[in-house]
């Protein structure tokens, strides 16, 4: 996950403000979550369920990131979708559902974890992190493709400009 928010921070970065800020969020989420499950490089060999403070970071950064995506980067696709025809609005129209899938799996995790994360619910925890970390993944796969899109519009617009 990390090396794909690197190589699409490359690929796409300086092309428009919103997008750089997204990555840049993209990029945090990812070495919370890291640190969150223990993954290199942040596994500890003796791994200890992580502290209320620690979920709580992760469960704000996903949300802004989410929010970023929704109120942000998506509005101003949509927005690039009137300008550059029914291409782009027939493939964000496409995907937007599969990503609605993954925000409604991490809102219940937020809703679930964020304020109120105890040893009880710790056995479940690791698994729906996993689950989480999975649906993310799959999310940010799509999200690249509106990204490259959104991209490749706007950079044709401005050579023809």
């Amino acid at each position: 996950m990390y090396r794909r928010v690197q190589a699409a921070q490359q690929k796409w970065g300086g092309a428009l403000t919103a997008i750089d800020h997204w990555l840049t969020e993209r990029q945090q989420l990812i070495i919370s979550y890291c640190k969150l499950a223990g993954l290199p490089p942040f596994d500890d060999k003796q791994r200890a369920k992580p502290s209320q403070e620690a979920v709580q970071e992760f469960c704000q950064l996903l949300m802004d990131y989410l929010s970023a995506g929704h109120f942000e980067v998506y509005e101003q696709i949509v927005s690039e979708c009137a300008v550059n025809g029914t291409d782009s609005r027939q493939l964000a129209n496409r995907l937007y559902p599969k990503i609605a899938v993954s925000t409604d799996l991490a809102l219940e995790f937020n809703d679930k974890y964020a304020e109120h994360f105890s040893t009880r619910q710790s056995g479940a925890f690791d698994l729906e992190l996993s689950d989480l970390g999975q649906a993310l993944e799959g999310r940010f796969e799509l999200e690249d493709e509106l990204i490259h899109t959104l991209h490749h519009k706007h950079s044709d617009q401005q050579t023809t400009a």
